[in-house]
């Protein structure tokens, strides 16, 4: 189950269940996903953080603001992000999906 490939695949289908509105499920499989990259890889990965950002975006569809944005300030204020993710497509993404949380 920690493989990369397997990994990614459970991202994914998380992400086809958040846009099935299958919010719990998705929401569930992202915990699941990160909770494992957290153990295998590092917090300041660019994986784990993106897989923070999933479960922060899944957390806002289900009206779950607080958590969300707590979810995100805490992507982009890892470590990792001064030096790549405030450039790169992360931060982007974060940033579109939490505007109220003035990061930059």
């Amino acid at each position: 189950m920690e493989h990369p490939s397997t990994l990614t695949s459970m991202n994914n289908l998380a992400l086809v269940l958040n846009r099935q509105g299958k919010y719990e499920e998705a929401g569930q499989m992202h915990r699941e996903v990160l909770r494992i990259m957290q153990k295998v890889l590092e917090m300041e990965h660019p994986h784990t953080l993106m897989s923070m950002n999933n479960l922060a975006t899944v957390l806002g569809d289900q009206d779950k603001y607080e958590e969300a944005e707590w979810m995100h300030r805490e992507v982009l204020g890892s470590r990792y992000t001064d030096e790549h993710v405030r450039s790169g497509i992360l931060a982007v993404i974060t940033i579109s999906i939490c505007p109220s949380c003035n990061l930059l």
